[in-house]
C-alpha cells in the first residue's frame, strides 16, 4: 500500500513544529487511472489520516484522489484541525473510536459517521487497513496497519529521534510501554509517526524508547528512595538537563511514572506525595 506524507505546520509542542498528515492508497499500477479505451476513470480511492490543518499541497493531493475515509490516530488538537473541512469537501466517511465519540466531537466539532473498535478493518481497493489499539500517549490512541504486511502509522507512539511525551492525567505510562512492546512484536517494515521523518528501523527505535522510559523510571524511583516526595523534588533528581520551556511536560511525565510505579506496588503515591512502600 502506498503511504504519502505531508508535513503540516500547526501549533504543537513537538520540536518539528509540524504534524504529519497521510494519504493511504493502493500501490501505483494496481488500479490504473485510465481504462483500455483511453477514457479517464475515477480517481484512486484513498484514506486521509491526521489532517492537522489545511495546506495548499494537501488540498491538491486530496483533490487528485477520491478520499473515502478520514481517520485520526488520536484527538489531540495538533492532529485534528482540518477534519471537518476535508470531510465537508470530500464527503468521506469520518470514523471515531467507539466509546470516545464525545471526545472526538469535542476535538473536531464534528459528529462521526461511523465508529470502530480495535481490530476493525477498512477496505481500500484489494487491500485493507486495520485499526490497532495503541493507548498510552492518549487514551483514545490507535495505530493503523496499512495492508497485510505493510507499514504502520503509529501517530505519537514513536518518533525517529527524541522521545514521546506521556504525561498524566492524559497519558498512561503502563499502557504506553505495553504499546511499544506490542509494536515491537509486530515487527513492521516501517513506522510512520505523527511528527518527524519515517522510522525505517522500527525495532531499534522501539527498543531505544523502551530503554529511555526504563531509565527515566529508575531515576524517578531512586529520587523517591532518596527521600524526594513532591513532583518538584523528584524532578530535580530525575532530570539532569535544563527543563526551561518544557518543565510542565516533565512534571506530567514524572506524574505518569509515579502512577505506574504505584500501581506496580513499588512506591506509595497519593497524588501529592510519593514515599517508598512500607517495609522498605
Amino acid at each position: 500500500m502506498d503511504v504519502t506524507r505531508w508535513s503540516v505546520p500547526v501549533a504543537t509542542r513537538a520540536p518539528t513544529g509540524e504534524t504529519n498528515a497521510y494519504l493511504l492508497r493502493e500501490p501505483t499500477g494496481s488500479s490504473p487511472n485510465d481504462d483500455r479505451d483511453g477514457r479517464e476513470s475515477d480517481p484512486e480511492s484513498a484514506i486521509l489520516v491526521d489532517p492537522a490543518a489545511r495546506t495548499d499541497a494537501l488540498d491538491r493531493a486530496v483533490r487528485e484522489r477520491a478520499v473515502d475515509h478520514v481517520l485520526v490516530t488520536h484527538t489531540h488538537p495538533d492532529h485534528v484541525g482540518a477534519v471537518d473541512a476535508y470531510a465537508a469537501e470530500t464527503g468521506a466517511t469520518v470514523w471515531a473510536r467507539d466509546g470516545r465519540v464525545d471526545r472526538f466531537r469535542d476535538a473536531t466539532g464534528l459528529a462521526p459517521d461511523r465508529t470502530f473498535a480495535p481490530g476493525t478493518t477498512i477496505p481500500l481497493g484489494d487491500e485493507h487497513v486495520r485499526l490497532l489499539d495503541a493507548p498510552g500517549h492518549a487514551p483514545d490512541h490507535i495505530a493503523i496497519a496499512a495492508g497485510r504486511t505493510g507499514p504502520i502509522l503509529c501517530g505519537d507512539c514513536a518518533v525517529r529521534e527524541g522521545s514521546v511525551v506521556v504525561g498524566a492525567p492524559e497519558g498512561d505510562m503502563r499502557a504506553y510501554v505495553t504499546t511499544l512492546r506490542r509494536l515491537w512484536a509486530m515487527d513492521p517494515p516501517v513506522l510512520y509517526p505523527g511528527h518527524g521523518p519515517e522510522i525505517d528501523a522500527p525495532r531499534a527505535t522501539l527498543e531505544r524508547l523502551l530503554s529511555h522510559r526504563a531509565d527515566r523510571e529508575q531515576r524517578v524511583l531512586e529520587a523517591v528512595t532518596d527521600g524526594a516526595e513532591t513532583i518538584g523534588e523528584i524532578l530535580d533528581g530525575a532530570y539532569e538537563k535544563d527543563l526551561s520551556g518544557v518543565r510542565d511536560l516533565a512534571r506530567a511525565t514524572v506524574r505518569a511514572h509515579l502512577e505506574k510505579l504505584a500501581v506496580e506496588g513499588r512506591i506509595a503515591w497519593d497524588g501529592d506525595r510519593a514515599t517508598p512502600p512500607e517495609g522498605d
